[in-house]
């Protein structure tokens, strides 16, 4: 039960944080897009930047912070990744930026944007 409990988490948060990211004006181009180095949550852009998002969802900091999770190796994975995808879709006029938006919920639901977290 707790790992579909995690998965809906998930999504919930994903789903906040697209509805975030339209309303601050970015274009969702792709969500949990997956190949075989990982997986980027949401690809989106902003004027001429390239933005690949990890979404942290999280009820609580009891287990730490939810961009803490975003340690080396997925970091890496998510540049493997991204790189991935900007050859795959010919975007080569684009700035990369990379982002970890932390989305709380439960009682006191907000957001926290962190642009350029890596």
């Amino acid at each position: 039960m707790p790992m579909r409990n995690n998965i809906a988490k998930g999504i919930e948060g994903e789903d906040r944080a697209v509805k975030y990211l339209i309303s601050k004006g970015y274009d969702i181009l792709d969500r949990n897009y997956r190949i075989k180095t990982g997986e980027i949550d949401i690809i989106a852009t902003k004027s001429d930047i390239l933005v690949f998002i990890e979404v942290k969802a999280r009820t609580s900091i009891n287990f730490g912070y939810p961009y803490e999770a975003v340690n080396w190796k997925k970091r890496n994975t998510i540049l493997k990744t991204s790189l991935a995808y900007m050859q795959d879709q010919k975007l080569k006029d684009y700035q990369a930026r990379y982002d970890v938006i932390e989305v709380y919920l439960g009682k006191e639901s907000k957001i926290n944007h962190i642009k350029n977290a890596f």
